[in-house]
């Protein structure tokens, strides 16, 4: 992965160095996105100023996917019936939704509903990490299956009530299983943020096509806004890569003694 990433940071790099060169010819103007020209300087920082809209919906949806996600997950695991079958209605409804239809629901659709009103943030935190958590419910409900019977006949054994199984035993076994199928879901995330640009949301999808409609230069423009993407997702992978050797997430990978 680290050589994968590495590569790609090096691709990225040679692209935006080819970009003033590719202008040269043809009927491009990369002048609008060239660091060294004051009107190229201004719609670049307009472009970057979305990005921590970007990354705090991400967060921000991310830890409400987490908790629905575990929630559901511990509802399919439970003795009773009802909760089991909540699970499974969940999970079926809201992983065959697509994000973009869910975000148009719960921005224009939820306040004629509820009789009330939702800021575009929370409209397309909702709407994203409901439809995410029916993944993160999966992923869960795996990782806390994959636990050897051993440990919870282990735990058992000890005079451990359920919920102290789950919470001392089974669950932080569990997270270091899950971390790297979550990172994936958070990278996932961070590229359906783009589609809270459709109800206002002024995040770096929404900031490149307000200036394509002003300086009429979409290639140009997009092609920035796909850098922007691959730094962002470069950046997490390396996070994320961190956090799972701190807590012990590829010990499987080690090789023994």
């Amino acid at each position: 992965m680290g050589v994968f990433q590495g590569r790609a940071a090096r691709a990225a790099m040679l692209l935006v160095l080819l970009l003033p060169l590719a202008g040269c010819g043809g009927n491009w103007g990369w002048h609008v996105v060239n660091p060294t020209d004051p009107r190229g300087q201004a719609n670049l920082t307009f472009m970057l100023s979305g990005f921590w809209a970007t990354v705090s919906l991400s967060l921000a949806t991310m830890v409400l996917s987490i908790l629905l996600g575990l929630g559901v997950a511990l509802m399919g695991m439970a003795k009773w019936r009802a909760l089991r079958w909540t699970n499974r209605g969940y999970v079926e409804l809201f992983r065959s939704i697509p994000i973009l239809v869910m975000i148009l629901w719960v921005f224009y659709g939820l306040p004629v509903v509820l009789d009330i009103r939702l800021d575009v943030f929370v409209a397309a935190m909702l709407a994203i990490a409901i439809c995410d958590s029916a993944f993160e419910a999966e992923i869960f409900r795996a990782g806390i299956q994959s636990v050897e019977r051993g440990q919870r006949e282990a735990a058992m054994a000890l005079g451990l009530s359920p919920w102290q199984r789950m919470r001392f035993v089974i669950l932080p076994q569990a997270i270091r299983r899950v971390l790297p199928p979550i990172a994936n879901q958070f990278i996932y995330v961070v590229k359906m943020s783009s589609l809270a640009s459709v109800i206002g949301y002024q995040e770096l999808t929404r900031k490149a096509n307000e200036l394509v409609v002003t300086v009429f230069r979409p290639l140009e423009l997009y092609s920035i806004l796909i850098l922007e993407y691959l730094v962002l997702i470069l950046l997490i992978s390396s996070a994320v890569r961190w956090l799972e050797r701190r807590m012990g997430a590829d010990q499987a990978h080690r090789p023994s003694g």
